[in-house]
């Protein structure tokens, strides 16, 4: 297993393993993903802040990353925490607890980059992502009215957000 930044050459699996995700939002919620724009993922590697795990030579799974987050955390954006966004899963490694792999890394690299959280959200009140995300340490802070979602993917417009914090002091 290799944890690394995503590349160029990987924005192809990148939106294969979205549009899987999405799939599987749409047998279980009303909220799902949106087409993302492949700009904003271009920004990311080029930024460094998109990222995957290896395995085998297959990827497993991909998220990003962030050290600001405004229109999301709001006042709270002025912590140094690293934020997590867009988990997406390979369907051939469903299972395997890649958000727990993830987690474990989050942690190391905010304390490597001097932050005192790790943070993530999910739009709406998603019981089965709270039940996990707490059970992999994240405290959950409640559902939270967004005040103004314009830069935002379009699936936060208009719909609250769930919270989930992690000190990694």
């Amino acid at each position: 297993m290799n944890i690394s930044n995503s590349t160029a050459a990987d924005i192809a699996e990148i939106f294969r393993l979205y549009d899987c995700a999405t799939a599987f939002q749409k047998t279980k919620y009303i909220l799902h993903w949106p087409k993302f724009e492949i700009s904003l993922i271009e920004n990311e590697i080029t930024e460094n802040r998109q990222w995957k795990i290896t395995i085998n030579g297959k990827t497993a799974c991909v998220w990003a990353t962030t050290f600001n987050d405004p229109q999301i955390w709001e006042e709270r954006n002025d912590d140094p925490a690293v934020y997590i966004h867009r988990i997406a899963t390979n369907p051939e490694f469903k299972g395997q607890n890649m958000v727990a792999i993830i987690v474990d890394w989050a942690k190391k690299y905010a304390k490597a980059n001097h932050k005192r959280y790790v943070r993530l959200d999910t739009v709406g009140q998603n019981e089965s992502l709270i039940n996990h995300y707490t059970k992999m340490g994240f405290k959950f802070l409640g559902l939270y009215d967004l005040k103004n979602t314009d830069e935002l993917p379009s699936h936060y417009h208009g719909n609250p957000v769930s919270l989930f914090e992690l000190s990694v002091i």
